[in-house]
């Protein structure tokens, strides 16, 4: 993988977030993650490339959407299994711990994912941003029981710190219909 940063644009309008979409994609050499209506009428861009790229096109977006604008960021170095997990549509049925953080905002969200598995050796399952989820996200993880509660304390912290905590969860031995549930 050679993208080692994501871009996300949280916008109050849905017309502006298809002219930041395109203004983002138009302005530097990055790749579309997402772009789509989430919950409570908002719309959120997401994009990934090299740092600079990056950064420019999410500074592009944030100009184009003047005033429409509720939230970005730029996370460099990104750890491969956070893009990975954003696009996964289907999971392996996994063995083991199951970690869960949720929080009020994607962005908290994302930067505690990668926290998460920079902090401990987890797989991300699974990251659901906004989409029926009343604007709340939420990232799945497994791994030794050690490493998912090292990984959901470092994304706990992190997203506790910025006012955005939902809940933290290890379920130590999950029953397998729970798995499932996550396919």
């Amino acid at each position: 993988m050679t993208e080692k940063s994501i871009g996300l644009i949280e916008l109050s309008s849905i017309a502006g977030g298809f002219l930041a979409a395109d203004t983002m994609l138009k302005a530097a050499n990055v790749r579309l993650l997402l772009s789509r209506s989430i919950c409570s009428g908002k719309f959120m861009v997401l994009i990934a490339g090299d740092p600079s790229g990056v950064k420019s096109a999410v500074n592009a977006g944030v100009e184009a959407a003047d005033g429409c604008v509720i939230d970005s960021f730029v996370c460099n170095n990104i750890h491969p299994e956070v893009i990975v997990a954003l696009g996964r549509s289907s999971v392996a049925p996994p063995e083991g711990p199951l970690g869960i953080l949720e929080a009020f905002s994607v962005t908290t969200l994302l930067q505690a994912a990668d926290a998460a598995v920079k902090r401990a050796p987890v797989h991300l399952l699974e990251i659901r941003l906004a989409m029926a989820l009343g604007g709340k996200a939420f990232v799945t993880m497994t791994g030794d029981l050690a490493a998912v509660n090292d990984a959901i304390a470092a994304g706990r912290e992190l997203i506790a710190d910025a006012g955005m905590l939902v809940n933290a969860v290890v379920l130590s031995r999950p029953h397998p219909d729970v798995y499932r549930e996550l396919i």
